[in-house]
């Protein structure tokens, strides 16, 4: 994949992304659900940031289970209940620290009034290319 922060528009790495991503075929394209702050047995807990940090750790998960990693994400959308500039500032630092060096992928925030289950602050899903493995699914 090729990251690209484009002269003309604002630095969007501090925030953890980037501008455009064009990803190269042949690939997979994976579509990972949105992932919450669950843990393993479903339960949330009341703080944004231990919620951000789990759902990425979902991420992780899924996509470790087709064999991708987070390098391999080419876009995120995230959902904040009752979004506001603290809540985006500890959304961003995770950011950045979960992709450390390697390009962060574009991202879209939206904020939001509620999601899927009472107590559930934040989520983000991801599409992601990967190398092909043929003969796999």
């Amino acid at each position: 994949m090729k990251f690209i922060n484009p002269t003309g528009l604002y630095d969007p790495r501090p925030n953890g992304y980037s501008h455009v991503v064009v990803a190269e075929a042949p690939a997979r394209i994976i579509y990972i659900a949105g992932q919450g702050g669950e843990d393993v047995n479903g339960m949330l807990s009341e703080s944004f940031e231990a919620q951000v940090m789990q759902a990425l750790a979902n991420l992780r998960t899924a996509l470790a289970s087709v064999d991708a990693k987070l390098s391999d994400v080419a876009k995120v959308t995230a959902l904040i209940v009752d979004h506001s500039e603290a809540r985006l500032a500890i959304f961003s630092s995770a950011l950045r620290a979960a992709w450390g060096e390697h390009p962060a992928p574009a991202c879209t925030l939206i904020p939001v009034p509620r999601l899927a289950l009472d107590g559930m602050l934040f989520e983000i899903e991801a599409i992601v290319t990967a190398a092909q493995h043929w003969g796999q699914v």
